[in-house]
C-alpha cells in the first residue's frame, strides 16, 4: 500500500481511505490498550508534515474511537 502510493507516486486520498479501511479490519482501536496513552506518547513517521503522514491517520482514527485523545503535530 505505501509503495504504491510512494513508489508509484499514488493518491494520497486512495492511500488514506485504504489504510484506514485496514484500521478498521485489523481492529487497532481494540487490540492497543488506551492506557498507554495516558501518558504522553509519541507517534513517530519520516514524513516532514502530518499532511501526508500515516501517524496522523493512526492518532485520528485512535481519537475517533477511544476520544479524549490530544494530538499535537511537531
Amino acid at each position: 500500500m505505501l509503495d504504491k502510493y510512494k513508489k508509484q507516486k499514488g493518491d494520497w486520498a486512495v492511500y488514506e481511505k485504504e489504510f484506514l479501511a485496514l484500521l478498521s479490519e485489523r481492529k487497532v482501536a481494540e487490540k492497543i490498550d488506551p492506557a498507554l496513552f495516558e501518558t504522553p506518547t509519541v507517534l513517530l513517521c519520516s514524513e516532514p508534515t502530518a499532511e501526508h503522514c500515516h501517524r496522523r491517520l493512526v492518532a485520528e482514527y485512535l481519537s475517533q474511537h477511544w476520544g479524549n485523545v490530544r494530538i499535537i503535530h511537531l
